[in-house]
């Protein structure tokens, strides 16, 4: 069985921090490229931070450069998402998604559900 599987979503305050992972099972993440999603209630899914295959390189959405992080560690077989100085603004489902055939900056500009593989999701709520 071949899945990613998301993990690491709570309840966080505002200012704090929180890591996310998407864990592969059943086949090599190193050889997808991988991105985070974030969807609300009424919105679209958007993308938020991808990274390539391959090098390895990143992209991040405008509105959350300097406050996301997006890293992999292929002995894990995992891709993380690490959010600093949370706002109640990225309270969200975040997805994880893989796709061997899309490049990075598509992936993350324009999302689409016929990605190879996309998790269940993890909620982050943002709230004191």
């Amino acid at each position: 069985l071949k899945f990613v599987e998301e993990s690491g979503g709570g309840l966080v305050q505002p200012g704090g921090s929180v890591t996310l992972s998407c864990a592969a099972s059943g086949f090599t993440l190193d050889r997808y490229t991988t991105g985070w999603f974030r969807q609300v209630p009424g919105k679209e899914r958007e993308g938020v931070a991808c990274i390539s295959d391959g090098d390895g390189s990143t992209y991040y959405a405008d509105s959350v450069k300097g406050r996301f992080t997006i890293s992999r560690d292929g002995a894990k077989n995992t891709v993380y998402l690490h959010i600093d100085n949370l706002e109640p603004e990225d309270t969200g489902t975040y997805y994880c998604a893989a796709d061997r055939m899309s490049s990075v900056q598509p992936l993350c500009t324009t999302p689409s559900y016929l990605y190879d593989y996309w998790g269940q999701g993890t909620r982050v709520t943002v709230s004191s």
